[in-house]
């Protein structure tokens, strides 16, 4: 059968038109596929998002990327990581360094890859901090830490542990519901705020297997060195130098109202201490029996699993080990946050003296162990300060860390 030109011309029409939809049908995902990958979501805390907003949106504008800051409860991140709908799932969250071990061991967080160049303007601890299984999982940003916060109005800054000591007391001797030292502790404990003691005694929570990874079977909640001075943690109790009585808001009250001359808290703390009045200068606790370093809390950004998924991973990774790395974005991260900048360089270009104070505070510290045996020791290192110092019917301190070295190691022993 013949066929006519005209007909040969409709044939190739029809051809073509089926030809473009279906193009057009498979065009459509890749056009969703496209509006996802050009957004990145990120979690963080309400107290962070503005801070979070006004930094990464910079990146965004230069990469040409939308990016979504969610706020969500800090406390709940980890366990929403868990549960959340893959669509509604962040690509980036701002978290804790001490998340890391739990985070990558259940998969929630991926692996990053921070240049030499990078490396570089970021101290090793505060890196170490963040990784796990000799990986690194987040990039470290902010640092902050407790400082010993000192009435000048009221007494001289010590130099000396003797020296804090002796003012503390003669404070304390000076009118009633005075306190020695406001450091918090009440009747959970605080083992965060007490650590400069607990390192001034020589003290520590996990030793180092030979790679430098922390060892959980190598506790030193009760090691040898610090149950030798001891014995001066029941000399503070019977004086009253510290009373585990005391909760966070007594400490922050009495030192606010001038009923404390010195108190033991953070860079939270910030506003309350500029709008205060009060004279006061900022220091690390003068050293005991070794150097009384703090804790170190480390925040910084993780990529999880779902950047991989939402078509973003390139983008999440480049944000987080690349852009969030360097010196400008963590100094005004830090100047909107009230934190100290993890980047060198960043550090030297803060000149706020509150953040400036708080980061000279926390030189030589211990960042906070990032591996899940740490769970096991928070109640139990908290409670053996708070039977060792609770004044009349006080458990010997000697005893009262014995004890809780014993029950964290059958904690991580029983998993």
């Amino acid at each position: 059968m013949k066929v006519g030109r005209r007909s040969i011309a409709v044939l190739l029409a029809v051809v073509l038109a089926a030809t473009l939809t279906l193009i057009g049908g498979r065009a459509t995902p890749a056009a969703h596929a496209s509006a996802k990958a050009s957004t990145v979501r990120i979690w963080t805390d309400s107290y962070r998002k503005a801070a979070v907003d006004k930094v990464t949106s910079q990146w965004g504008k230069n990469r040409g990327v939308n990016v979504d800051v969610v706020v969500k409860d800090f406390g709940k991140i980890q366990d929403d990581l868990k549960t959340v709908a893959t669509g509604n799932a962040p690509d980036v969250i701002v978290g804790a360094h001490d998340w890391t071990g739990a985070l990558a061991a259940n998969g929630s967080v991926v692996a990053i890859f921070p240049t030499k160049a990078v490396k570089k303007q970021i101290p090793a601890y505060a890196l170490k901090s963040m990784a796990y299984g000799g990986k690194q999982y987040g990039m470290p940003t902010q640092l902050e830490n407790v400082g010993l916060i000192v009435n000048t109005g009221l007494v001289k800054l010590p130099k000396t542990w003797k020296q804090l000591e002796s003012e503390a007391l003669a404070f304390k001797r000076k009118g009633a519901g005075h306190l020695a030292i406001a450091v918090p502790q009440g009747s959970g404990g605080d083992a965060y705020h007490m650590y400069p003691f607990f390192s001034g005694l020589g003290g520590f929570v996990f030793g180092q297997a030979k790679n430098g990874a922390l060892n959980p079977q190598k506790l030193g909640v009760a090691n040898k060195t610090f149950l030798k001075n001891s014995s001066l943690i029941d000399k503070w109790n019977t004086e009253g130098l510290i009373d585990s009585k005391v909760d966070y808001g007594q400490a922050k009250n009495a030192f606010l109202d001038k009923k404390a001359a010195f108190w033991i808290t953070g860079p939270w703390e910030t506003e309350a201490l500029q709008k205060s009045g009060l004279s006061f200068r900022i220091s690390q606790v003068p050293k005991i029996k070794f150097r009384a370093v703090p804790f170190l809390g480390v925040q910084g950004f993780f990529v999880t699993k779902f950047a991989a998924g939402h078509g973003v991973a390139t983008l999440a990774k480049d944000l987080v080990a690349n852009y969030m790395a360097k010196a400008g974005p963590q100094r005004d991260l830090a100047l909107a946050n009230s934190r100290f900048p993890a980047n060198t360089v960043a550090g030297k270009g803060v000149h706020d003296a509150i953040l400036s104070q708080f980061g000279k505070a926390g030189a030589g510290g211990v960042p906070m162990p990032n591996i899940p045996e740490m769970n096991s020791v928070w109640s139990e290192l908290g409670g053996a300060w708070v039977k060792a110092t609770k004044g009349p019917g006080a458990t010997k301190a000697r005893v009262a860390f014995a004890t809780a070295a014993r029950n964290i190691a059958a904690k991580i022993a029983g998993g």
